[in-house]
């Protein structure tokens, strides 16, 4: 395993741990903005391991793809995926 996806698998399981605080806070009837303070957390952990995951794909999925003629194709995945990110 490569070191992005080891990363990307640390930020996975701090956010789920995270995610798993958030409910009990929720249950707990914490203050709202302490809530969503810790939501706005576990999304930058997300994107932070959507990026990893993806910087993986190029440097090692789309650099192949390339070498073999056949980079158009994972070119139109990156930009399918970057027009949805894009959008939030």
């Amino acid at each position: 395993m490569n070191e992005e996806k080891k990363k990307a698998i640390q930020a996975l399981r701090t956010s789920k741990g995270q995610i798993e605080g958030i409910i009990k806070m929720l249950e707990d009837g914490r203050y709202c903005i302490d809530v969503s303070n810790q939501i706005y957390a576990a999304q930058s952990l997300l994107k932070k391991a959507n990026l990893l995951i993806l910087r993986q794909h190029l440097n090692h999925c789309v650099k192949q793809a390339f070498l073999h003629d056949s980079g158009d194709e994972k070119v139109d995945e990156i930009i399918n995926l970057l027009s949805k990110l894009l959008k939030d």
